[in-house]
């Protein structure tokens, strides 16, 4: 089975469980959403700045790889016409469930976030990645394709791990307390793990992660075309990791299609 298969199942089994980032948003949220009281976020904690997004009203974002019930109901709800892409079908439907429950102007499309010929050139005002391409084995393709799709003038926002979390072995930290290095960068886990542990991701159902190289994540970007305007580190909760204590473990980045 293919990468991009095999991580839709994985995340359709991770959202029908009940996974943090598969639990929609309620009611009482999007009403205040629709009054103007709204937030979003690219990683685990901090909310992305507003001026980030400028004015909502009528336009078109495509929440990339974003799919959960969580931000892109809310962005609908603040005035946005908004399509939500992702690999997950569990995903996607929990997206429709907000946007039918509260009358939102939301499109569910299904498919991989490094492949979107299925939209046009020029076909939106904005981007919004949350932290997901951790589960792409390639980087600069998205970047590619989400210039292509942007207006000129357009906004990327997005999140994305900072790769020195894949220097250690967490699960080995969390049970001794003790962060050692243990892999080179950039992190594969079908080609940095030992066999065992790759089955065991396997047999419990898990994603399978790559780490990206900043040259990769922020340099992907610029040699795309874009223009880094602006930039924001967060950090996970302290039970994820020990490493959250030393350093932020997320990047969060604002670019813009400028004219060439």
């Amino acid at each position: 089975m293919d990468t991009v298969s095999y991580n839709r199942n994985a995340w359709n089994k991770q959202s029908k469980e009940g996974n943090r980032w598969s639990i929609p948003v309620s009611s009482e949220v999007i009403h205040a959403a629709k009054s103007g009281d709204w937030n979003v976020i690219l990683t685990p904690n901090k909310s992305v700045p507003r001026d980030w997004f400028g004015d909502l009203n009528r336009k078109r974002i495509l929440c990339l790889a974003s799919g959960g019930g969580q931000q892109a109901p809310i962005l609908a709800a603040a005035g946005a016409s908004v399509v939500s892409f992702d690999n997950s079908d569990e995903q996607l439907a929990k997206d429709q469930l907000v946007a039918d429950r509260d009358g939102l102007d939301l499109n569910a499309v299904q498919g991989d976030m490094a492949d979107l010929s299925v939209f046009e050139d020029e076909s939106f005002d904005l981007i919004f990645h949350p932290v997901s391409n951790v589960f792409s084995e390639q980087i600069r393709p998205v970047w590619k394709e989400c210039f292509r799709v942007l207006k000129k003038g357009g906004r990327l926002l997005s999140g994305f791990m900072n790769p020195m979390f894949f220097l250690f072995d967490h699960e080995e930290a969390e049970k001794s307390g003790v962060l050692q290095v243990q892999y080179s960068l950039p992190f594969s886990d079908l080609k940095s793990l030992a066999k065992e542990k790759l089955e065991k991701i396997r047999r419990e159902g898990w994603a399978y992660e790559f780490s990206h190289t900043l040259e990769d994540q922020i340099g992907g970007q610029t040699d795309a075309g874009f223009s880094i305007c602006g930039l924001y580190e967060d950090n996970w909760d302290d039970k994820a990791t020990p490493l959250n204590k030393y350093a932020p473990m997320y990047i969060c980045t604002f670019a813009r299609k400028f004219d060439q």
